[in-house]
């Protein structure tokens, strides 16, 4: 009896230790995939927010992770953008490869064609990425992901750009059970409007309030979109183009980040949601430059004073020199 203890012990020990290298190495192969693949952020343009290329008059990518100076960066991603005094600032995700989380960097330019980097301008104890900027009454807020913190919070510039305060907290909830990834707001006729993702169940949900900070109330029509992993979580700013509204969705097939799509919203009032596809052809996708030729997932477009769009994207590529 002793004998076969022994050896049933003897046994379950090397079967966990098997499994337990099994694991390791996983775990080992996809850190180092991870390391081998980088985020990085360029310039499109085009005649409308849903037709876009490359900057012909820019180099791009126009900043990488090799441009931050404060924090050891892994990559730079999800960039937003705002224009405030004839200036350009760029808030976007800073990985920090030190703490394994994200934080909100800052860049500025004058040109769209050079950008200084400035720092990170926002770090909380949890993740944050997506930093969703826009004006609203004369202030500059920011809805950042930080889903991690379970909630969705508002934040305000008390000095611009370097000083964000939150001011008021969304939404709130287990990720499990309430939408928090990748917020994002819009204005119109009226009434604020919230999307965000929940990957649970790969729904898109839509939430309404009468004021920025709330009460927040889930739409009658939500979810929006259900069961996809293709076009349901949200991939950048929603914008306006005379009467038309343009929501972009980034792309989980076949694989995280692959492309993005634009939808049309046809119809958006606080009891009723329509959309339609923009097109067959997704808006950005994986290019042949080496900073994005694996893929591409976040659209912040922008229209110029010659009536002409740009937009900030990112872009995955192959762990190599990009400056």
């Amino acid at each position: 009896m002793t004998t076969l203890v022994f050896v049933l012990t003897f046994i379950i020990s090397v079967a966990l230790s098997m499994l337990i290298r099994q694991r390791l190495k996983r775990k080992q192969a996809k850190i180092a995939r991870r390391d081998s693949l980088i985020w990085s952020i360029g310039l499109y343009e085009g005649p409308d927010p849903v037709k876009l290329s490359p900057a012909s008059e820019v180099r791009n990518p126009i900043l990488t992770a090799k441009d931050v100076t404060d924090v050891p960066a892994r990559f730079v991603a999800d960039p937003f953008m705002i224009t405030h005094d004839k200036q350009f600032h760029l808030f976007f995700e800073v990985l920090n490869a030190k703490r394994e989380s994200g934080e909100i960097g800052h860049a500025i330019s004058d040109d769209l064609k050079t950008w200084r980097y400035t720092g990170v301008v926002l770090r909380e104890r949890f993740h944050l990425s997506y930093p969703y900027v826009f004006e609203h009454d004369g202030q500059m807020y920011m809805i950042p992901e930080c889903a991690k913190s379970k909630s969705i919070r508002l934040y305000r510039a008390s000095s611009f750009p370097r000083d964000w305060r939150p001011v008021a907290t969304l939404l709130r909830g287990s990720k499990r059970e309430v939408p928090l990834l990748d917020p994002s707001v819009v204005f119109h006729d009226g009434h604020w409007y919230l999307f965000s993702y929940m990957r649970k169940v790969n729904n898109l949900h839509l939430h309404l309030a009468e004021s920025l900070t709330g009460p927040w109330r889930e739409h009658p029509a939500s979810p929006v979109f259900r069961n996809s992993d293709h076009f349901t979580r949200p991939g950048g700013r929603v914008v306006e183009e005379g009467a038309v509204l343009y929501r972009f969705a980034q792309d989980g097939q076949p694989y995280y980040g692959s492309k993005a799509w634009a939808f049309r919203i046809t119809e958006l009032t606080p009891t009723t949601y329509r959309e339609e596809p923009v097109s067959e052809t997704p808006v950005i996708q994986a290019g042949d430059e080496a900073w994005n030729n694996l893929g591409m997932h976040t659209v912040d477009p922008h229209r110029m004073p010659n009536g002409r769009w740009i937009a900030l994207v990112d872009g995955l590529g192959n762990c190599i020199e990009l400056k």
